[in-house]
């Protein structure tokens, strides 16, 4: 099965799974979705990304993080910049999410950072979504 859009088939599969409150989700591997999960593990969105090998296929499995009330760390997760109309945002007009709540993933020449890491190092870039 051929995706168009690898990115948004992984944030409807986070957003599936926390829906059905499984605990881990299964996603197909590559370095971009990795480097995306490196950031939402890092900004505390989920507990464990790991890279799984099966032969030949590779995969990455996500244990979801939930609270004490058994609710979603997530509250949401939206894909921003889509194969038929890429969003791009300069350095001094990159998006702020909920006021600074969320966080804004964005695809720089310096790799995949948050809106706050890219403020940092005043670059600008492909907005590809947005979890609060």
């Amino acid at each position: 099965m051929i995706l168009t859009d690898p990115i948004a088939d992984m944030l409807t599969r986070i957003r599936n799974s926390i829906t059905a409150k499984h605990s881990e989700v299964v996603i197909p591997a590559s370095k971009e979705k990795m480097s995306i999960l490196n950031i939402l593990l890092e900004e505390g969105y989920i507990k464990e990304a790991k890279l799984v090998e099966d032969g030949a296929k590779k995969n990455i499995v996500v244990t979801l993080k939930y609270d004490g009330n058994g609710d979603s760390v997530i509250q949401g997760l939206r894909r921003i910049s889509k194969p038929g109309l890429r969003v791009y945002a300069e350095k001094d007009k990159l998006p702020k999410v909920i006021n600074g709540l969320g966080i804004a993933i964005i695809s720089t020449n310096k790799g995949i950072l948050t809106d706050k890491q890219a403020r940092s190092l005043n670059v600008g870039g492909e907005v590809l979504a947005f979890v609060w």
